[in-house]
């Protein structure tokens, strides 16, 4: 991975960060300030709500951090290495969670009038979504699985061909 690539997705990165951090601190406020109008009925969605929002930004800054992590030993050279599945298992888990808080805002919301039955069906659906990408992360892991055996077992060829010669 060239320089400029890497600069580049660390100023992604970074901005996703911090658009993350204003989200909690500046966005979620307004957001609970706005939710106590809401009709005595529904009252009781303000706090599960505002609670999936606030873990559902936590799992987008679980995988930024993993994701910066993984770049870091990619520049290093040190990727094919053990040490990335642990970054890629949390990042598995991150999309996983986030994708079980979406289908609890679908719960959270079903019920009532609050919302369309069209909307939570949206929701359920974006929390399918969210399952694939979860699983596209698996199958990369896989790849990388290999890649880390192919490595290995070329550093043991290696090694066989130097004491030969």
């Amino acid at each position: 991975m060239g320089k400029l690539t890497v600069l580049a997705l660390r100023a992604v990165l970074v901005a996703l960060l911090a658009g993350s951090v204003f989200v909690q601190t500046v966005m979620v406020p307004l957001l609970a300030t706005d939710m106590e109008e809401l009709n005595a009925d529904y009252a009781y969605l303000r706090t599960p709500f505002l609670v999936i929002v606030v873990l559902g930004v936590v799992t987008a800054q679980v995988v930024l951090v993993c994701v910066w992590r993984l770049v870091t030993m990619v520049r290093r050279g040190t990727v094919f290495s053990q040490a990335a599945f642990r970054y890629v298992h949390i990042v598995i888990g991150a999309v996983v969670a986030a994708a079980l808080l979406m289908f609890a805002l679908a719960v959270l919301l079903a019920p009532g009038e609050p919302v369309a039955p069209g909307i939570v069906l949206l929701i359920c659906g974006a929390a399918l979504a969210i399952l694939g990408v979860a699983l596209v992360v698996l199958v990369l892991r896989m790849l990388l699985a290999q890649a880390v055996a192919r490595d290995v077992e070329a550093a043991q060829m290696q090694a066989e061909l130097e004491e030969v010669i």
